[in-house]
Formats: structure tokens, sequence, C-alpha cells
């Protein structure tokens, strides 16, 4: 897997990914949770078609800033960048913008998995 392997994840600002509807405040702006969700689909979209059959990968840290709302209406994008591999540990530069505004910023690590090993550990 090479440094460098970057991927953009899109959404639009609706009634669904709100700080009101996800609970995590109280306006009708994008919701923190939901930015992140976007960096983290960014990440695993980013090296998903270099891993193997059977593997995926999973989140298991992201430190972010949220800088500036998104409001209704706005596409925000998610950018995750390969920064590093270190055996099955992959860590990623992510950002999150609304149109040429920094809306956030930050790092995501992720772990490649079995998914049937992965699944079974219920």
């Amino acid at each position: 897997m090479n440094i460098g392997l970057t991927y953009t994840s899109t959404a639009i600002v609706d009634k669904t990914n709100t700080a009101l509807t996800l609970g995590s405040g109280d306006m009708e702006v994008l919701a923190t949770p939901a930015m992140v969700a976007l960096m983290e689909n960014a990440a695993m979209n980013a090296v998903a078609s270099h891993l193997e059959d059977g593997q995926s990968t999973v989140g298991s840290q992201i430190t972010t800033s949220h800088l500036a709302p998104s409001f209704l209406g706005a596409t925000v994008t998610a950018t995750a960048t390969l920064t590093a591999v270190e055996g099955r540990k992959l860590t990623f530069s992510v950002e999150a913008h609304d149109g040429e505004t920094l809306i956030g910023s930050g790092t995501h690590t992720r772990y490649i998995v079995s998914r049937e090993r992965f699944l079974s550990k219920r």
C-alpha cells in the first residue's frame, strides 16, 4: 500500500445530517459526527481497492477540529490522504471543506482486518 493514496467523499447538508437531527447540537447545520463519518468514509475508500479479498479496514481513532458551520443545502467534501503504513495500521490526514472554506481537519487511524475474523468476535 502506497503513501499518498487519496479519496474525496461528498455529502449535501440536509435534515438527516444536522446537529439538531443527530442530537449533537440544536441547530440545523452539519453535525460534527456527520463530518467525522464523511472523513472516515473517505479514508476507507482511499485504500479499499488496495486490500486483499476478505479484508476491510476499521476506524480506531480520529482527532479533528470542526472549524466552521455548513448550512442546509451546502455541499461538503472530505478528503483523506494516506500518510503512514505500519503493518496493519494506516494513518490518514483528513480535511473537510464547504466550497473553498476549510471546515475541519485532523488525523485518522484505521486498521486492516479480516472481515471474517473481525465479525466472529461477537
